[in-house]
């Protein structure tokens, strides 16, 4: 697409052929060569709200090859700015790395190693909110109504009930009293966060994922944040945490795309009624062409499950064959794939915080040699790696007979993907699908 002054329409290319794999840094890998002292759960531990497992940035820099191995070419890191909570969300310092995770120099180390191996790295960034313990914020607290900071958030009275049993008397994401909302209207706020979107990308990351951005229900806040990022590096990528319809966000001048869960959520749905989406193929077929709207802009990153959903694996319920059928669909789809750390291999996870288990390095190469899930996907990213119909090709649904065909097309091949009962489809026998790869 053609770029213009304002960067609207600059959708960079490398994300159509990009394979996100998102770590949850806490719980990826726990290096030996970087210790920060503390006393953390056991690897193997089951997770719950506020423990932690120690997991660092020289363990995430140390596992590139195999993440590479499986076929992902970028990389999507929850929040690792300073913080008091595991997952990051509740951010002290937008500029400082969490020492538990490292120091700027292991940053630095990763982006490079990323960069080395042709990889992409993008950020997680928190803008809608910060943690109780964000600078401006505790000043507050201990200077009250002669802070010079009293703008930065929405504040109803004093003293802050920031941390008694009462309801907070200031707003803040979801109510919770840990984690207050910016006032994003207050230039001074909208200049410290454009300025830590910028500080990143500068230092060489390639994007950022932005959480629950529609909280900043201001288009113009989002606009002048893509035209800083761009700025500096046109060919970032800027995606948003949209859960349902992301017009609004998707008109060439605020995000390059959203993360997918209507994608996911059909997927989901069809997994529990299979034998109805075969028998009632053509209302399948349109609503994942109405998910894909030929008009719509932007390169949607389409996933299974991400830190904020049960696993997938434990969604089909252990049923391989169903859990195949949801990633041949995924892989299909237009758009950029993302998976979850853990999904190749089928970790398991219920609703939060189980779904954000310890990746299982002590027994991984028993896990490998028997997982059908992780041969799967390393096959089918390699089919979206030779065949340019299923990374940029026109996409379409349809019924026949008693078989779904999801096809991508371009102007050297045509791919299908067939979706059917065993002993109904003609196409389908004793596999859950089958794929074509028809020359032109």
């Amino acid at each position: 697409m053609r770029e213009d002054k304002n960067h609207r329409g600059n959708v960079p290319q490398w994300v159509q052929n990009a394979v996100f794999y998102q770590i949850f840094p806490d719980r990826f890998r726990k290096s030996d060569d970087y210790q920060y002292s503390g006393k953390y759960v056991p690897w193997d531990s089951l997770p719950t709200t506020n423990n932690m497992f120690g997991g660092n940035l020289v363990g995430i820099t140390e596992k590139l090859d195999y993440i590479k191995d499986l076929g992902c070419n970028a990389l999507y890191l929850c929040p690792i700015f300073q913080s008091n909570s595991n997952h990051r969300y509740h951010t002290f310092d937008y500029f400082k790395i969490d020492p538990i995770l490292g120091t700027e120099e292991d940053f630095k180390n990763l982006i490079n190693a990323c960069h080395q191996r042709d990889m992409k790295i993008i950020l997680d960034g928190v803008f809608n909110h910060c943690g109780r313990g964000f600078y401006q914020f505790n000043n507050i607290l201990e200077l009250g109504i002669e802070s010079p900071f009293i703008d930065w958030f929405h504040i109803k009275d004093f003293p802050l009930n920031a941390f008694n049993d009462q309801n907070p008397n200031y707003e803040c994401w979801w109510g919770l009293r840990e984690l207050p909302k910016f006032n994003t209207s207050n230039p001074d706020v909208r200049e410290f966060l454009f300025s830590v979107g910028e500080h990143w990308i500068e230092m060489g990351i390639d994007g950022w994922r932005l959480d629950v951005p529609n909280e900043i229900d201001d288009d113009d806040f989002w606009r002048e944040f893509r035209n800083r990022i761009k700025k500096i590096n046109p060919e970032a990528y800027i995606v948003g945490e949209i859960w349902d319809d992301p017009s609004r966000w998707l008109q060439g001048d605020q995000f390059d795309g959203v993360m997918n869960y209507p994608m996911r959520r059909l997927i989901i749905d069809s997994l529990f009624e299979y034998e109805t989406l075969i028998s009632d193929a053509g209302d399948f077929c349109q609503r994942i062409l109405e998910i894909f709207p030929k008009d719509r802009f932007g390169i949607p990153m389409n996933l299974l499950g991400s830190h904020d959903n049960m696993r997938i694996s434990t969604v089909a319920n252990g049923d391989e064959d169903l859990l195949s059928i949801a990633w041949a669909i995924l892989m299909m789809s237009p758009g950029c794939i993302f998976i979850y750390s853990g999904d190749e291999i089928g970790l398991e996870g219920g609703k939060d915080p189980d779904n954000r288990r310890s990746f299982p390095w002590h027994n991984l190469e028993n896990t490998l040699r028997n997982s059908r899930i992780h041969t799967e996907i390393k096959q089918w990213i390699k089919w979206r790696r030779q065949y340019s119909a299923m990374r940029t090709g026109t996409y379409g649904a349809q019924k026949q007979d008693e078989t779904v065909i999801l096809w991508r097309e371009d102007e050297y091949h045509r791919v299908e993907l067939h979706l059917g009962l065993p002993g109904k489809s003609e196409k389908v026998e004793n596999r859950a699908w089958v794929v074509d790869f028809i020359a032109k």
